[in-house]
């Protein structure tokens, strides 16, 4: 039986997603945008509110889905996948209530407390922003700002680093957020690390490094993500199997903490010295980091839904030994004040060139005895209209490079991006670089040693 597939959601995860799914099954999808991408590989794709349950299910029951895979975190507050369950079909993604582990952070740090799950940092949680404010003003630097609720990765305030304890306080105040957690800040090296959950099995992906702050060099205000890396094997470089397993087992015990939990597990970590801290949890995958794992990934991706829905255990993930690099443009001004709007001139074409370049006649990229390095193009939030591809106020497309290591999928990513078009358009050009890597591992060794570790 040849599966239908309806795919909620218009960015470059979802993209990424459409990937793993066109070919092996018949897939349909719905989002606010009209991503050109997923649209291209979809046989069928509806613009509509997606954080409206009845009208992605009314979708679903027209294309008549036998499975459904809800990308972003905002479809999943709002119950699009407990309706698709109660409508008949299958929805790989958490309920409402189980998706708090992401969407109420104030409730995911008392969950890891009352559960005894490891990584948590010390935090206190406030229903009154003025209490949260006389916090920070009594415990100064070392702690962090945060909303419980959802702000696409945007709402954190680390004090004594992006703001200090004044400009935390006065944050607070002008965003008078209903619920504020204040938490421990945590040094070190942030990794994710993402799982497909179904049935209390857990099966994970490689660990990946998103690149949160918006310039180069780590300078500037967070965002949803400008880019990320991963390298060939599970593991990052600054990191050791110690590291990953250690997470990996956190989140095992989430999971069986959790009840009934279905869909995509991603832990945001921090590796510091006394090994990973638990940042946040996301009931969906990560975006960019689904860029960086689905396409190296070997299992059949539909296999692993319908094993979920017909309560088989959940197949081995089997993923190529390769690296990836993955760069977002985005427009002028993002996050603060992005310029929607304005036309995206991506050549398709030049891409296509390039990747037929890299497989019959070799490059300066290529590692010699190995395998062709790729470049694959990802569309995010852009809407396709009648005259073209238009940006709207958050990341445009993604170029991720694949290669059988970190320096040569960086190498291709550039090359990539000057062959396609970046214009009007902003790229976090560091991302997977040698030196920026390096700096990663430094900074582990640096505080292990201080630490006697």
């Amino acid at each position: 039986m040849t599966e239908t597939v309806l795919l909620v959601g218009g960015g470059g995860r979802e993209h990424a997603i459409a990937r793993a799914v066109a070919g092996d099954a018949t897939l349909y999808a719905c989002a606010g945008n009209r991503n050109p991408g997923i649209a291209a590989l979809a046989d069928g794709f509806e613009t509509l509110d997606t954080t409206t349950p009845q009208a992605v299910v009314a979708y679903a029951e027209e294309v008549g889905a036998t499975l459904a895979v809800v990308g972003p975190e905002t479809p999943l507050e709002a119950g699009v996948a407990d309706a698709l369950v109660d409508s008949g079909v299958y929805a790989f993604g958490p309920t409402a209530d189980t998706a708090r582990i992401e969407t109420d952070k104030a409730y995911q740090r008392r969950f890891m407390r009352e559960h005894g799950i490891p990584g948590c940092p010390a935090f206190e949680t406030f229903d009154d922003t003025e209490r949260a404010c006389e916090f920070v003003d009594e415990h100064g630097e070392g702690w962090v700002v945060k909303p419980a609720g959802l702000t696409g990765g945007k709402g954190v305030r680390v004090v004594g680093d992006q703001v200090t304890p004044e400009e935390a306080v006065e944050y607070l105040r002008e965003a008078d957020y209903d619920r504020v957690v204040v938490e421990e800040r945590l040094v070190g090296e942030e990794f994710t690390l993402q799982a497909l959950v179904a049935d209390g099995d857990v099966r994970v992906t490689p660990a990946v490094q998103d690149h949160k702050r918006a310039y180069e060099g780590d300078e500037g205000p967070n965002t949803g993500g400008m880019g990320s890396y991963s390298d060939s094997e599970a593991t990052l470089p600054f990191m050791d199997q110690e590291d990953y397993d250690a997470a990996v087992g956190i989140v095992e015990e989430t999971v069986a903490a959790l009840d009934e939990y279905t869909g995509v597990l991603y832990g945001q970590f921090m590796l510091t010295a006394d090994g990973p801290k638990v940042v946040e949890f996301n009931a969906r995958f990560g975006d960019p980091e689904a860029m960086n794992v689905l396409p190296v990934l070997d299992t059949d991706f539909v296999s692993v839904l319908a094993a979920g829905r017909d309560g088989k255990s959940l197949p081995a993930l089997d993923f190529a030994d390769r690296a990836t690099v993955c760069k977002y443009a985005v427009p002028e001004g993002y996050p603060d004040d992005p310029t929607a709007g304005a036309k995206v001139n991506v050549d398709e074409s030049a891409i296509d060139e390039v990747n037929e370049r890299f497989a019959d006649e070799g490059s300066s990229t290529a590692v010699e005895g190995g395998r062709s390095p790729e470049a694959m193009l990802c569309y995010a939030s852009v809407d396709e209209r009648d005259d073209g591809v238009y940006t709207t106020t958050s990341r445009a497309f993604a170029v991720v490079g694949i290669a059988d290591d970190i320096a040569t999928a960086e190498e291709v990513v550039e090359e990539t991006l000057a062959y396609a078009g970046t214009e009007g358009l902003r790229v976090r050009h560091d991302i997977g670089t040698a030196d920026l890597v390096e700096s990663r591992i430094e900074h582990m060794d640096e505080l292990r040693d201080a630490s006697g570790h």
